[in-house]
């Protein structure tokens, strides 16, 4: 298997690879640890002491949930595992406050969530939570614990998605290369002096829509690899691409580890 780096979108963080010599199995085994397995932190539960918002407590409760908050996996342990037995200590839970009353009518963010770890704080401070007008007030204290996306998609870590390598090949030339190449949405032909050619660069973003078969028929042939692949991550903030990559890989050696030793005593 080899894997090459194809690029990184500074605003939204996703990264896109390109898996070769491997098998749809492979690659979506590692899609689903990543989006399922992969454990990041989220707020579980929240105790109300104010709030005199429009919002009721529970929807409350579940905004706050949805909100991303960065995760330290080596200072906090999954609550099934931790030494206290799923109690709840400093060592698998997080406490948060948050105490705001409003002076005039203002949208409370995530920013107003004050946490005992500034290691673990909210990704996106302008994150909307609710309004309030002028005197309301709300005061609350919310634990956050690990968890998996196969739990909750709150704690899921980002979005994680492939496509097949597509493979075009040109079976004869078109009476009118230049037309072919502006009729490709993602532009991945070139017209030079009169014949069409694959340009190579952009060909990663054909989604072998047909287009160019369309116009005419025998002309092009698209197909897709079974053996390479166009792996995307893009991540919430909760973790980075790298700890989501190698949390996965690890996670997956310990379910092979487990399967090779109920095979040994079957």
């Amino acid at each position: 298997m080899k894997i090459s780096h194809l690029e990184k979108d500074k605003k939204t963080g996703r990264v896109s690879f390109l898996i070769e010599e491997s098998s749809p199995m492979f690659v979506n085994v590692l899609r689903r640890i990543m989006i399922s397995e992969v454990p990041t932190m989220a707020i579980e539960d929240v105790e109300i002491r104010k709030n005199n918002s429009i919002l009721y407590d529970e929807m409350l409760a579940h905004r706050l949930g949805l909100i991303p908050l960065k995760t330290d996996l080596k200072t906090y342990d999954m609550t099934s595992e931790c030494k206290c037995n799923g109690e709840g200590c400093a060592k698998c839970t997080l406490k948060l406050t948050m105490k705001v009353t409003a002076r005039s009518d203002q949208v409370i963010t995530a920013e107003e969530l004050k946490s005992k770890d500034p290691k673990v704080v909210p990704v996106h401070d302008e994150m909307p939570v609710v309004k309030l007008l002028k005197g309301q007030n709300i005061e609350l204290e919310a634990t956050a614990r690990l968890g998996k996306g196969k739990e909750h998609m709150k704690w899921s870590p980002g979005h994680v998605f492939y496509k097949y390598m597509p493979v075009v090949e040109i079976i004869r030339q078109p009476k009118d290369a230049e037309e072919f190449a502006r009729v490709c949405p993602q532009k991945i032909f070139d017209a030079k002096n009169g014949k069409l050619v694959v340009n190579k660069d952009k060909l990663m973003n054909c989604h072998l829509c047909g287009a160019c078969v369309d116009l005419d028929p025998g002309a092009i042939k698209l197909n897709e690899s079974n053996a390479d692949f166009v792996f995307y991550i893009e991540p919430w903030g909760q973790l980075t691409v790298k700890q989501m990559v190698s949390e996965a890989f690890d996670i997956f050696d310990k379910k092979l580890d487990e399967f090779a030793e109920k095979v040994e005593k079957a």
